[in-house]
């Protein structure tokens, strides 16, 4: 048993809050480390956390450290100091494209020749792995990854959601949502089978808890028909009568739901409500203009028609809530109107998963000095082909 196998061995025999003390132990047996400190992004995509006593005490930006270059490079970074011989290695912690933080590790330079990088990439994966099921069973990592405390519905909604990216050969998704410690009402959920992903974007009606309590419904509602086995119109209609059973039309839900066949690139769409979808092909960004349809939960027994159309390799498709679009400049000048396919023909070089922060970064400076006054969600999905090879979503497009 080699050196990483040993450490992932006991990684998935230890208790979940000890996961980083295995780490530690065995890395300084291993490899002569004298250090190692894992930091989780907060959920604001700002700082990188230290898991610890007090998060917020060992946090580094990740626009302007080691650490947070690793985070946005997902490659390795050694930094070394000449006078003392020793050097700090940087290593990403991500899974299945979905970036989670950055683990610091303090050795001795003579130290790093052979195989050592690869196999301390390895712990990080393995560590990755065992952090995302000790999840279930301690608050250690989820306590790590806020620098501010969340309102009861942002702590709602991002229990709700399925991560912040996923990657496959045929396709690189990324998501963020605003206000990170406060949202309310705006959702995302994906599932990725054999042959299909399954995408959702909720907007959902009112403020505070009653809109995390509407979008969770809503969610739970599409979760189930999907996991019956009902075709795309079937998730639209089971998830709008238990909107409308629940509320009996005095709410509602705003929801784009697709469905992209892997193998094809074909894509089935419904529109029920704001949710808005643009697409970058070729250098030139378009919007993706649908049949709108109801909202979920406004009639009883609404039907939904599903619309199709087909992505080609190399294609972008970017998603947006009305908070996104419709916010305004100081001049009173929508978001969505020019300054949106804007950002996101700047961002064409960032990979899926960088590209919603980066958009909303740039919302908040267009904004201005207002906050927003609705919550800010983006999802952005490179669109690789069934035939594109293994291409990593930090690959520059």
């Amino acid at each position: 048993m080699d050196r990483s196998t040993a450490v992932e061995t006991a990684l998935r025999a230890g208790a979940p809050h000890t996961l980083l003390e295995i780490v530690k132990t065995a890395v300084a047996e291993q490899y002569g480390a004298d250090r190692v400190e894992l930091r989780l992004a907060d959920y604001a995509m700002r700082s990188l956390q230290v898991v610890g006593p007090a998060p917020s005490a060992g946090s580094v930006p990740i626009h302007d450290s080691p650490q947070g270059r690793v985070f946005g490079t997902q490659e390795p970074l050694v930094v070394r100091d000449g006078t003392t011989g020793r050097a700090d290695v940087h290593l990403p912690v991500t899974i299945r494209g979905d970036r989670m933080g950055v683990l610091t590790v303090g050795m001795p330079q003579d130290r790093l020749g052979g195989s050592v990088l690869p196999e301390l990439q390895n712990i990080c994966e393995a560590l990755g792995h065992e952090i995302l099921v000790a999840d279930r069973d301690t608050d250690l990592y989820v306590l790590a990854r806020r620098a501010a405390r969340l309102t009861l519905a942002a702590e709602m909604q991002w229990q709700l959601l399925p991560g912040r990216a996923c990657f496959r050969t045929e396709f690189s998704l990324g998501a963020h949502l605003e206000p990170a410690y406060a949202v309310l009402g705006d959702n995302y959920d994906w599932s990725v089978s054999a042959d299909a992903l399954t995408l959702t974007i909720t907007n959902g009606m009112g403020q505070g808890i009653d809109a995390a309590l509407l979008s969770n419904l809503t969610v739970n509602a599409l979760r189930n028909a999907r996991r019956a086995g009902l075709d795309l119109a079937g998730q639209a209609a089971l998830a709008d009568q238990a909107v409308y059973a629940q509320y009996q039309g005095r709410v509602h839900v705003s929801v784009l739901l697709l469905r992209f066949t892997l193998a094809t690139g074909l894509v089935e769409v419904i529109e029920a409500g704001s949710p808005q979808a643009w697409r970058m092909s070729r250098g030139t960004v378009t919007p993706l203009a649908f049949d709108a349809q109801l909202p979920l939960g406004m009639f009883e027994d609404t039907e939904y028609v599903p619309e199709y159309f087909t992505v080609r390799e190399g294609d972008r498709l970017l998603f947006a809530s009305d908070g996104v679009y419709e916010a305004q400049s100081s001049a009173g000048e929508r978001y969505g109107d020019r300054a949106l396919a804007r950002s996101l023909a700047a961002t064409r070089l960032l990979p899926a998963p960088q590209v919603p922060h980066a958009v909303l970064r740039e919302l908040r400076t267009y904004h201005g000095d207002v906050p927003l006054d609705d919550d800010a969600l983006v999802v952005c999905l490179d669109w690789h082909g069934p035939s594109a090879g293994d291409v990593r979503p930090q690959d520059p497009r």
